[in-house]
């Protein structure tokens, strides 16, 4: 359990506070809505169906507020990398936006299905008593109209309106309508399958969020909730409920008069709306921005490597951008870790052919002809990731899978810089780098950088600072017989190093047993830019072998999240 709080503490910590506030909004609405002296009526024609449908959309105000923050990138960038008063855990958070914003879609899902199927239910009952199929009061509820001095409280004003009627000719019934309809479509195209698949239905479907917000602001005004207001002379509802004949004939039982509530939603989004507006904004200043390249490589396995130079472009280790295409798609923008030192007077970015927007830029260079220009590109950022805070730590454990190496070569990179420039504030002591892929031609993308760090290294007599270790996950029997006939021989036959290359996946307990046998008394940052099977793995292992003791080893896990 200790070790458990130390890795996750704060985290669930978050979640508790998040999802207390949503239990406390129903629960508070709820009771407002079932108990309220002013819904008497109401309640009396739609029963608990009333608050069923008035607390889930608190709770949908509430999450509809927190649902762009985590998206708005540059925001988060500002937080971790200014205000450096937020401790290192509590940045760790910030990683992990992404996976707060899938959770509070989920409850976005969830308020909304239930507000929904108590609004048809809302709708049916005002109908059934607009037809008089209920008792006297709920038939002199629904046949009070806004002639004289009385205000309707039934929305369905004519027997010839049925409720498929009022739900696709109401204001608060269309907008219901294509929130639903835009929330089910964003929901299921960002399934796994299908934004791996088919990444541009994702990007496309999930910009009806601009649809979703426009509604959900106007759905309130349609006002068809309502409830009883204020008479002179005073309607006793404990009095007037069984005597209908007796309402506007004696000063006990004026008529009574309704009110529908003041839309609040455009209150609760108004501020995140801004702020993300603020962001698209900066995204097409930056977009604008002329950007050169220095240099174009394709690399084995159909990866490409880019070298861009912007004016005024800053980054930081293991950080990424997005790229913008225009002849490829004008809107689509696509997250890519740089793989440059913040040491270097240029940013770079391997991108690998694993979908159609990948494959027409490569194909697109690919037809280049010699020393021309590449395509125009547009790059937003730089954004920060968990491998800013890499050198935060005494000892780190960077671990790649095939090209999740991308944020580790530039923090290797800007290793070889500091020890090059004898950089005082480098922090980190050791570095244990493992990098598994499934093919042997993915080494080839960083094993010259790699190369150069084992001889420098060794020239400063400093062999132990860096221990990696490659692992090969797919091979044939042609392979293995090469390995096997070039054994004997000082480097290694698919990359070149002096480190002998692993066949198989790590054995990730004997991995942490030794890094903690010989860092007794160190904090050890573990990073990962993988799958999220192996972040699971990797999590657990934080955990088991993180001593509460705070003199003895402690792991802290860092995944890379886009």
């Amino acid at each position: 359990m200790g070790n458990w709080i130390i890795n996750h503490g704060l985290s669930s910590f978050i979640l508790v506070v998040w999802m207390s506030i949503n239990i406390f909004l129903f629960l508070w609405f709820y009771f407002f809505y079932d108990l309220g002296d002013q819904f008497f009526y109401t309640r009396h024609i739609l029963g608990s169906a009333l608050a069923w449908a008035r607390a889930p959309a608190a709770v949908l105000n509430f999450n509809c507020l927190l649902i762009l923050l985590p998206v708005c990138r540059n925001l988060l960038s500002l937080i971790r990398g200014s205000f450096m008063c937020c401790g290192r855990t509590m940045r760790k958070q910030l990683d992990k936006n992404i996976s707060f914003h899938k959770l509070v879609a989920y409850m976005i899902g969830l308020m909304t299905a239930v507000h929904t199927i108590a609004h048809l239910l809302n709708v049916e009952w005002y109908y059934n008593s607009r037809l008089g199929e209920y008792d006297d009061l709920s038939t002199a509820l629904s046949s009070l109209d806004d002639s004289g001095n009385s205000t309707f409280l039934n929305p369905i004003r004519s027997t010839t309106t049925t409720p498929t009627l009022l739900v696709f000719t109401s204001i608060a019934g269309i907008t219901g309508v294509i929130i639903t309809l835009s929330l089910i479509l964003m929901i299921t195209s960002s399934m796994e399958v299908i934004r791996r698949s088919y990444f541009e239905v994702f990007w496309f479907t999930h910009h009806l969020f601009i649809v979703f917000f426009a509604g959900l602001v106007i759905h309130g005004a349609g006002r068809i909730v309502r409830s009883q207001t204020t008479t002179d002379p005073p309607h006793n509802t404990t009095f007037c409920k069984d005597r209908t004949d007796d309402w506007g004939m004696i000063p006990e039982c004026p008529i009574p008069q309704f009110a529908g509530g003041f839309p609040q939603t455009w209150m609760w989004v108004i501020g995140p709306m801004v702020l993300y507006v603020c962001e698209r904004l900066l995204r097409f200043v930056r977009y604008m921005q002329s950007v050169k390249y220095r240099k174009i490589v394709i690399r084995p396995s159909k990866v490409l490597e880019l070298q861009l130079v912007k004016n005024g472009f800053k980054m930081d280790v293991g950080q990424y951008v997005f790229l913008n295409c225009p002849a490829i798609s004008q809107l689509e923008w696509h997250p890519f870790t740089m793989t440059s030192a913040p040491e270097e007077d240029f940013f770079s970015v391997h991108i690998r052919s694993v979908g159609d927007w990948t494959q027409k830029l490569i194909s697109i260079v690919e037809q280049l002809p010699e020393g021309a220009e590449g395509p125009k590109m547009g790059v937003d950022g730089p954004f920060g990731t968990a491998s800013e805070d890499v050198f935060d730590y005494e000892v780190a454990m960077l671990v790649g899978a095939g090209i999740g190496v991308t944020p580790f070569a530039s923090i290797l990179k800007s290793i070889w810089y500091k020890f090059k420039d004898s950089n005082p504030k480098l922090r980190t002591r050791k570095i244990y780098f493992y990098w598994l892929c499934r093919e042997t031609h993915a080494f080839e993308w960083f094993a010259d950088l790699l190369q150069v760090l084992e001889r420098e290294m060794e020239e400063r007599g400093m062999g132990d600072f860096l221990t990696y270790k490659l692992y090969l996950t797919g091979w044939d029997q042609s392979h293995a017989t090469h390995v096997m006939v070039h054994a004997d021989e000082d480097t290694d036959v698919v990359t070149g190093l002096k480190q002998k290359t692993n066949y198989g996946r790590p054995n990730w307990d004997k991995e942490f047993e030794q890094v903690r046998k010989e860092n007794p008394t160190s904090v050890v940052g573990t990073f990962l830019c993988g799958p999220a099977v192996l972040a699971t793995v990797l999590s657990k292992k934080c955990v088991k072998y993180t001593d509460v003791d705070p003199r003895k080893t402690k792991f802290y896990f860092n995944k890379e999240n886009f």
